[in-house]
């Protein structure tokens, strides 16, 4: 049975009324539930869920040996307590370098299809093996496979990680598809639902305040945002130029790089809005500081070239729905992701 989430699903939900039960085997361990207002996680036929892959993916997501100078992990520019984002316009790797592009969060990647900002993984799996291989991120080596091996033969030197790949993949000779599906494994229990938008569609009217019920007017009708942000998670996995660094000398091109399609020039995905309140600064380069910012950036109707988006036109709101607006925003901050915490002690 393939369990992967069917997009069309992703596209026309818009609320899941109460949590799922999860669809499994009836020999499959029971994944944790999903928060109100999301759908369960269709987990991989190549990956499925376990506790104990889960609890390996969290230890190797947030342990620095995964680095070529022990310096930073995957929680470096995903830390739990900045809502699995870094607060940084551009994240900081070994050796105290920049990259290019702000890291977005990982909240609700399990409903995503493609990720990175440009989309060049088509898995969380593969995603996490890019910035394992990136030089500027977590390793000192040129090539993806010396990087790889490296991790690999660090990891296959600490006895008490041996036994727990063991334990969850039956070997000891793991390799790195080992490391980023048990990696893969924990970021798909990284969720947030049960937001006070969530509850007023569920019944709730008063888990809105008002002026948050108006911005959610603003919101699907004036703003008309769920052109792209729509359905459970507030994205529809597409890639839109809406005009951010493309008044630069030498902008960054986004999805082009990936497809070399003219149309996807300056391109970039359309992340969730889920949390967005907690995940600043925003856009590809973290140029907008505040969601005031971010409405600003919308309601002049972008920045002008020609892949501009065609549904980017200027908004013509009144600053008092501009200030509702924010506070709708605010209202999809929720719950499922908060109770997750590093890990006291790493194996030995």
């Amino acid at each position: 049975m393939n369990r992967r989430f069917p997009l069309a699903a992703c596209l026309c939900t818009l609320l899941v009324p109460a949590a799922f039960s999860w669809a499994l085997a009836a020999d499959d361990p029971e994944p944790p539930g999903a928060p109100l207002g999301l759908p369960p996680i269709f987990w991989p036929d190549d990956n499925p869920y376990t506790p104990e892959k889960a609890e390996l993916g969290k230890l190797l997501f947030f342990d620095n040996r995964l680095s070529s100078d022990r310096s930073v992990s995957c929680s470096s520019c995903h830390d739990p307590v900045k809502a699995f984002g870094d607060g940084a316009a551009n994240s900081l790797g070994i050796g105290k370098q920049r990259g290019g592009r702000s890291a977005p969060t990982v909240i609700n990647r399990a409903y995503s299809t493609l990720q990175f900002w440009d989309g060049r993984a088509s898995t969380l799996e593969d995603q996490a093996k890019g910035p394992i291989a990136n030089p500027v991120e977590m390793t000192v080596h040129k090539t993806a496979d010396e990087a790889h091996r490296q991790v690999v033969s660090h990891l296959r030197g600490v006895p008490g990680y041996v036994e727990r790949f063991k334990k969850v993949f039956g070997t000891g000779d793991f390799t790195i598809d080992h490391v980023v599906q048990a990696i893969a494994t924990f970021e798909r229990t990284v969720l947030s639902g049960n937001s006070p938008y969530d509850r007023y569609q569920a019944g709730d009217k008063k888990a809105l305040t008002p002026a948050q019920a108006r911005g959610m007017d603003v919101f699907f009708k004036k703003a008309a945002c769920d052109s792209c942000h729509l359905g459970f998670n507030f994205t529809d996995g597409s890639y839109e130029n809406i005009g951010i660094g493309m008044d630069r000398p030498k902008p960054d091109l986004g999805r082009y790089e990936v497809t070399h399609k003219e149309s996807d020039r300056g391109a970039f995905k359309t992340p969730t809005l889920r949390e967005i309140e907690h995940t600043g600064p925003y856009m590809h380069d973290g140029s907008l500081k505040t969601l005031e910012e971010v409405v600003e950036h919308y309601d002049k109707g972008g920045i002008k070239n020609p892949q501009l988006n065609q549904r980017i036109k200027p908004l013509h709101l009144t600053a008092q729905e501009k200030k509702d607006l924010v506070e709708f925003l605010k209202a999809l901050s929720g719950e499922g992701w908060q109770q997750i915490m590093p890990p006291k002690e790493f194996p030995q």
